[in-house]
């Protein structure tokens, strides 16, 4: 009965909102366990986005999911370690941020020639 309550205790806190999971999978070498590992977060309840990279043996999982879940279906596959939970709108605002600054870059190159094509223009007079 403890064991219910401590699971249900994170899921009732995370209902509702988007997380991002990233977790290290040392035993995540090859495809064949890459693809493992995958079918066996996928069948998580609410997960929205599943990436691997085998170069550094880590998955990143985005989604409306209970992260105790997808550990506990990786810990079958192997050993794994936790890097980071958190909100996965993070990333969205960082994105924001840098199309604000790209922007802001090409307004600020678009002004810069305006400015030279009147004084090309002033010149010519």
């Amino acid at each position: 009965m403890a064991q219910f309550f401590r699971l249900l205790i994170p899921l009732c806190c995370l209902i509702g909102s988007q997380q991002k999971v990233v977790l290290r999978v040392p035993t995540m070498t090859d495809d064949k366990i890459k693809q493992k590992a995958i079918e066996a977060v996928a069948e998580i309840y609410g997960i929205d986005s599943i990436a691997a990279d085998l170069k550094e043996n880590k998955m990143t999982i985005i989604g409306e999911m209970d992260a105790v879940a997808v550990a506990k279906k990786l810990k079958k596959i192997g050993k794994i370690d936790i890097v980071s939970v958190g909100p996965a709108k993070e990333e969205k605002k960082e994105e924001k941020k840098e199309e604000k600054k790209e922007e802001k870059k090409e307004e600020k190159k678009e002004e810069k020639k305006e400015e030279k094509k009147e004084e090309k223009k002033e010149e010519k007079k």
